[in-house]
């Protein structure tokens, strides 16, 4: 499946699943139809709330008893097709310019790899950048930061000149951990989603005089996440996908999941010992091509006006422009 967070046309927060054809079928209220009608359960609103949540994470906490039912209600809701109605006679399937996609989900933490991808290393060192990319090194994300399909990056030009992207894979895990082996991992891993790590460079460089960053990651809007999470049963290889993101139609990033240098079961048995909860995303680094180490960084920092295009196989394309501060908040600093 794809997951999806979406506000209704009452502005209320649900979360879905988009069709083949686009459309997105409430999980929630097609679980409670899928209780009434199969299985007979009289309390089906209530076991709905409990299986099915109208909340990502919650949705995620229920493990694969909840992935499970959710999966049962989409297809329930495809087989009634235009008929498809709630208990209630509301709403279970819904065509896509009917709904508001929001960020599919805020996690309680949000691991963050650095330097997996030794060829963003390369290019880093051949760039002249002032301090080595370190091989996946982990901070923490800040979740507040978040932001969904097409909604904007905003561009705080009172605090850099030089905004930078980053296309990156991330998992999104189905179960609570700590301290387990690569062998594992997987058994956690509930969904992937793409992930634009959105860099102040010259805020980096200054940060990193100290040895650490994060403030140059974590201002507000840089942390697209979208536009779907697909469930893990539908990526038998995390390791096998095209990557590549895009600014304004032209490619700028391409490479492979496949050249990892530390694959994700050994990433999240690494990072274990932190613990994790349900629904806690895990970054995997970004590949080459990024502005900060082409040949010409000041054509290629993005400015307001630009639209970012972050693709990977088989998950789809996470897009989201940069407008200015001052478009943003009415207001100059």
């Amino acid at each position: 499946m794809r997951l999806i967070t979406f506000k209704d046309g009452t502005r209320l927060s649900r979360i879905g699943a988009v069709t083949p054809d686009s459309r997105v079928v409430d999980l929630n209220t097609a679980c409670a139809l899928y209780l009434r009608d199969v299985e007979n359960e009289s309390a089906y609103y209530r076991l709905a709330d409990s299986l099915v949540p109208a909340d990502m994470r919650a949705l995620f906490e229920g493990g694969d008893t909840s992935l499970e039912a959710a999966k049962k209600a989409y297809e329930h809701a495809l087989q009634l097709e235009n008929e498809a109605a709630g208990p209630q006679g509301e709403g279970v399937i819904y065509p896509s310019e009917y709904i508001e996609i929001k960020a599919p989900i805020i996690p309680k933490k949000f691991f963050h790899t650095a330097g997996n991808f030794r060829e963003h290393h390369e290019e880093a060192t051949k760039a002249g950048f002032s301090h080595p990319v370190m091989p996946w090194i982990v901070f923490f994300q800040n979740v507040d930061a978040i932001i969904g399909h097409d909604e904007p990056v905003i561009y705080p030009e009172h605090l850099t000149q030089e905004l930078d992207y980053e296309l990156e894979l991330a998992v999104v895990l189905k179960k609570p951990g700590k301290h387990f082996s690569p062998e594992e991992a997987m058994s956690h891993v509930g969904g992937y989603v793409i992930f634009n790590d959105i860099t102040a460079r010259d805020i980096q460089r200054r940060e990193m005089q100290s040895g650490v960053f994060s403030f140059c990651k974590a201002i507000d809007t840089f942390c697209p996440l979208g536009p779907w999470i697909v469930t893990a049963d539908e990526i038998p290889d995390p390791h096998n996908l095209a990557m590549e993101l895009r600014v304004n139609g032209e490619s700028r990033q391409r490479s492979h999941s496949g050249k990892m240098s530390v694959k994700i079961p050994e990433i999240l048995s690494h990072y274990s010992p932190m613990g994790y909860s349900a629904g806690d995303v895990v970054s995997t680094g970004t590949v080459s091509g990024v502005a900060a180490f082409s040949g010409d960084p000041k054509a290629w920092y993005l400015k307001p006006g630009d639209v970012m295009e972050c693709e990977i196989e088989n998950i789809g394309i996470l897009r989201n422009p940069v407008i200015s501060w001052e478009e943003a908040y009415g207001r100059k600093r």
